[in-house]
């Protein structure tokens, strides 16, 4: 299982996923939008799932990471997860971030068994009223 490098071809089928696996999806525009941008890079496993993500200078954030529900608990997100690692750390990356709602137990459990700590909290930052967990994971040092 390797991921592949993003296209904005990809666009429709990143809106499909992200729609199976979140109840406020982004549409195929928004990802449209996304994937021009210069400093934005994500990872596929078609049909299955993708990450995608955004370069500052030294920092990176992970924007979204979907998983279908059939491909869950296979090693995809855990596959994506390093390779958006691997991606962020040849940009010279020194920081890679995410926000997470704290109470997606396997979520939480995945980032931090890649190296994700904790780093601050935004409370109430998700529609669902969840808080939403910052994690940092530091690249290249």
């Amino acid at each position: 299982m390797t991921p592949r490098r993003t296209a904005f071809v990809d666009a429709r089928q990143m809106a499909v996923l992200h729609a199976a696996a979140f109840e406020r999806p982004w549409d195929e525009a928004g990802f449209e939008g996304l994937l021009k941008a210069f400093n934005v890079f994500g990872r596929m496993i078609d049909g299955q799932g993708f990450i995608l993500c955004r370069a500052v200078a030294d920092e990176a954030e992970i924007l979204t990471l979907a998983v279908a529900p059939a491909a869950r608990r296979q090693g995809v997100a855990r596959a994506l997860v390093e390779a958006a690692v691997d991606g962020a750390a040849a940009r010279g990356v020194e920081s890679l971030f995410l926000e997470v709602a704290s109470d997606n137990a396997a979520a939480l459990a995945l980032y931090a068994s890649t190296g994700f700590e904790p780093a601050g909290l935004r409370a109430a930052y998700y529609a669902s009223g969840a808080d939403a967990l910052v994690m940092r994971r530091t690249l290249n040092s």
